[in-house]
């Protein structure tokens, strides 16, 4: 094979899935939220599993609290999702290219996901905002919805702030880059 014709080599992605990224708040934040999420999710439905098995009966309060559970933990994963560059992407368009392609489809991806979840954070407040107003109840356990509900907005908000950092460091690097082949 002549040197004209050997396989180039795959460019390394601007944004390294396997290293934690320097971050302000610290990531333990949504690790340790998802654990004790998951381990109360796995201990409520056990319990569950037992009193179903030995008693005929169930606890009517655990499905909402598994849905409550589900939905934080489910946002929590995300938030690291974005930030340690585990989300789900086309990776023959982010990880292929010139950096500088890759840095703008980074920023892209970002920007919609950025959008998004701030879009979903101000409607999940008027949703927990019609909750309280007009003082829906949980049909099993007759709380008051917004006390699930308002783990929504909470949740989008983090990963809005967690998706404008990733942003952030996408335009550093970008500025860097631009500035180190000027000197």
């Amino acid at each position: 094979m002549s040197r004209s014709e050997a396989p180039a080599e795959p460019v390394e992605p601007i944004i390294p899935a396997e290293a934690d990224p320097a971050v302000k708040v610290p990531l333990a934040i949504e690790d340790w939220l998802a654990a004790i999420l998951l381990a109360t999710l796995a201990i409520i439905t056990f319990l569950n599993v037992l009193v179903r098995y030995f008693t005929d009966q169930s606890f009517a309060w655990t499905e909402e609290i598994s849905v409550f559970l589900l939905i934080v933990l489910t946002m929590a994963g995300g938030s690291v999702a974005f930030v340690r560059n585990h989300h789900i992407r086309i990776e023959i368009l982010a990880d292929n290219g010139s950096p500088r392609r890759q840095r703008i489809m980074a920023l892209i991806s970002s920007g919609c996901v950025l959008a998004f979840f701030v879009l979903l954070t101000v409607l999940s407040v008027k949703l927990v905002a019609d909750e309280y107003l007009y003082e829906e109840t949980s049909p099993a356990i007759g709380v008051p919805t917004w006390w699930y509900s308002i783990w929504l907005p909470v949740m989008a908000a983090a990963i809005s702030l967690r998706t404008l950092g990733t942003i952030r460091r996408l335009l550093k690097r970008t500025d860097s880059a631009g500035q180190g082949g000027q000197a």
